[in-house]
């Protein structure tokens, strides 16, 4: 499985970005989350859809960003809004095999990582 995180860029605050993660050479359901990390922080959760659909979206980001894919299944999307400065990180889109659950997210159990896309909000 292949993964191309894109989309990122330079936003003032208060504005928007769409990031698309696209696959290639999956075969099984899976699971395809979103991550990013801030300089000299962890790696952080945001956001995961799975095959069928089914969406979880962490609490803080809840409300402002928003995760989606195509009707092929083969790109799945991170839409952000109300950009903060506080959002400015490396965003990572990272894919594994469907267990039968969304939750919980845990990050270990993701064996397919894109290479990252950096966001830059200013404020």
């Amino acid at each position: 499985v292949q993964l191309q995180a894109f989309g990122g860029g330079s936003v003032q605050a208060g504005g928007s970005l769409r990031l698309s993660c696209a696959a290639s050479g999956r075969t099984l359901p899976y699971v395809v989350a979103w991550f990013r990390q801030a300089p000299g922080k962890e790696r952080e959760f945001l956001a995961a859809i799975s095959w069928y659909d089914s969406t979880h979206v962490r609490g803080p980001v809840k409300g402002r960003f928003a995760i989606s894919q195509n009707n092929d299944k083969n790109t799945v999307y991170l839409q952000m809004n109300s950009l903060e400065p506080e959002d400015t990180a490396v965003y990572y889109c990272a894919a594994q095999r469907w267990r039968g659950a969304l939750a919980p997210i845990e990050e270990e159990k993701f064996t397919y990582w894109g290479q990252g896309t950096q966001v830059t909000v200013s404020s």
